[in-house]
């Protein structure tokens, strides 16, 4: 049995879930862990000074949690599709191939996961696109006024800088696309070189 994980990650609202959905029904054995689903409570997620819930940093996820569903699928990806009521492949030979797909904003900074990926994409947009379709989103709790500005942007900046130091520390290379709304295209260079 062979197996694969790949991490996608990236700027909220930049085409992570979209881009995992099509690589999940493009290959076979093949899953996602989706880190939004980890997230805290709102109750206990802190407050900044300017009144922002701190949803942006690990302390607002249950990593231990999502780690327990990467390491459980690394020991026996078959069981794992099988207990989840996923279709797997028939097993019948050893060089079967399973592929996780890891996608979330912050996976590449919690250094415990980023080190089981194979393979790693980075997905940004610009500034204002990704203000855009942050603003056609529904979250609850929804945005406060400036949330965008006062919070997120500057999260997604310091976070994406941390990301690119661990990954440079354990010596991984990350491939990093834009996309636009006419599609993905590769952007070679700024820290990130391809990881196929």
């Amino acid at each position: 049995m062979k197996t694969i994980i790949v991490g996608v990650g990236g700027v909220t609202n930049g085409g992570k879930s979209t881009l995992s959905q099509f690589l999940h029904q493009k290959i076979h054995n093949s899953c996602i862990i989706a880190q939004d689903t980890y997230f805290k409570d709102d109750f206990v997620v802190p407050v900044d000074s300017n009144g922002f819930k701190q949803y942006d940093t690990l302390d607002a996820l249950h990593m231990e949690e999502m780690m327990k569903e990467v390491c459980s699928w690394k020991k026996d990806p078959h069981e794992f599709l099988r207990q989840r009521g996923l279709i797997a492949k028939d097993s019948s030979t050893d060089d079967e191939l399973y592929v996780l797909i890891v996608e979330g904003f912050l996976i590449f900074n919690h250094r415990p996961l980023n080190e089981m990926f194979d393979m790693r994409y980075f997905l940004e947009i610009p500034y204002d696109v990704c203000k855009m379709r942050r603003s056609m989103r529904v979250y609850a709790p929804p945005d406060p006024p400036n949330y965008f500005d006062g919070y997120v942007w500057p999260m997604y900046l310091q976070n994406r800088e941390e990301m690119e130091r661990i990954t440079s520390e354990i010596g991984a290379a990350c491939l990093c696309c834009f996309c636009s709304f006419s599609g993905w295209s590769e952007a070679k260079g700024r820290g990130f070189s391809c990881c196929l």
